[in-house]
């Protein structure tokens, strides 16, 4: 009988042992390079698919990345079919950190801003926040200016310590839209990093920042990518970000949108609008993220929520100029004709519809100006 009960025991032991042994196995096999490269292999969505048919842009064909700090959005521009860029969609960013303005040293925590070139050797497909690639910190702008740190990525996972971190699921659709360009032939994919939208009134409103010589740097590279929809031919002169178009056509069109853009600029500083800087504890993330937390959805491991509390604070440094009443009109003291006015020809010109972008079921749509199609962009889409 203690014989048998023995045999039993071992066989149990041998079972238990059989059972760790493949629980170890597993382990392995899922911290495997086999993994990560099927999970890194991903093809991009079928909707995504769909749209850039839609859109005339063969599936390989180059990107181009823009992400905003203080919108918290990452956009995926795509080359068409007639080799101009245009807008397949928008992500909202789980996560950044810092403040608004470049990243300066090692330890900062300031997510980089400027013009980065993205290799296939930077795509990193066994990241520990799923998938990532190297925005290409630091470039010969942030060396000029000694600059240090390294290894800020664009990643999953929706903590940030200087990177852009998104959703495993944005991330994964991200990757794969990069790879494939890259795969396709791509040398290098352009990363345009922006503290916010580079419009002519947002220059004017950071006039007083101390980033904004830094910052008039990157709206020249904006508006020429703004303006003839091609990735710009980024330098650095002096210490200081030059930029240049293809041809001397594309090059003078820049180059007359962005005397336009320094004039609009110009005229709402005239005009005497306040200036302002935007303060953050550390960082910020979108507001879809925001309204899904206090929702109590579980977004993972966000680094530092406290912060959130304190994020996008904006600062009046100079006061808007108070608006001077218009006259009033004296009655002239002779009878006045007066000449009666279609009510029709006094109603205000309905501004143009604004696009509203849903960025997921049951989200509230985002409604912003500055989402509004140009011209030759075709579609915008947000995707979560």
């Amino acid at each position: 009988m203690n014989s048998l009960a023995s045999r039993g025991e071992a066989a149990f032991s041998g079972l238990r042992l059989r059972r760790l042994l493949g629980a170890c196995a597993l382990a392995c096999m899922l911290a495997s390079p086999a993994l990560a490269a099927g999970k890194a292999e991903a093809p991009v969505p079928a909707a995504t698919v769909t749209l850039m048919a839609q859109n005339n842009m063969a599936p390989g064909a180059p990107i181009l990345i823009r992400s905003y700090k203080k919108e918290s959005v990452l956009e995926v521009w795509k080359q068409t079919r007639e080799g101009r860029y245009a807008l397949l969609k928008s992500f909202p960013i789980c996560r950044w950190s810092g403040q608004l303005g470049p990243k300066r040293r090692q330890g900062d925590r300031q997510s980089p801003e400027g013009f980065y070139s993205v290799t296939p050797r930077q795509m990193n497909p066994n990241s520990a926040y799923h998938l990532s690639f190297d925005t290409g910190y630091p470039n010969a702008y942030d060396r000029a200016h000694g600059a240090s740190g390294s290894a800020l990525m664009v990643h999953g996972i929706c903590s940030s310590a200087g990177c852009y971190a998104m959703t495993n699921q944005q991330i994964g659709e991200i990757y794969a839209l990069a790879r494939d360009a890259l795969a396709a032939g791509q040398g290098a994919f352009q990363m345009q990093a922006y503290p916010f939208r580079m419009s002519a009134q947002n220059m004017a409103n950071y006039r007083a920042d101390p980033n904004i010589d830094f910052w008039r740097q990157l709206k020249e590279g904006a508006d020429h990518f703004e303006a003839t929809a091609q990735e710009p031919r980024v330098s650095v002169v002096g210490a200081r970000y030059a930029f240049s178009s293809r041809t001397p056509e594309l090059e003078q069109i820049a180059r007359e949108h962005h005397a336009q853009e320094e004039a609009r600029s110009a005229a709402l500083v005239k005009d005497g609008g306040a200036s302002i800087r935007t303060t953050y504890a550390d960082g910020g993330q979108h507001a879809i993220f925001m309204a899904m937390a206090k929702a109590g959805v579980n977004l993972g491991d966000v680094s530092r929520p406290e912060a959130l509390a304190y994020a996008g604070r904006d600062v009046v440094v100079t006061p808007a100029r108070p608006t001077p009443k218009p006259a009033v009109a004296k009655a002239a003291a002779t009878s006045v004709a007066v000449v009666a006015q279609d009510d029709a020809a006094l109603a205000p010109i309905p501004a143009p519809p604004l696009k509203a972008f849903g960025l997921m079921k049951g989200a509230v749509p985002i409604l912003d100006d500055a989402f509004a199609p140009r011209p030759w962009v075709r579609l915008a889409q947000h995707g979560i």
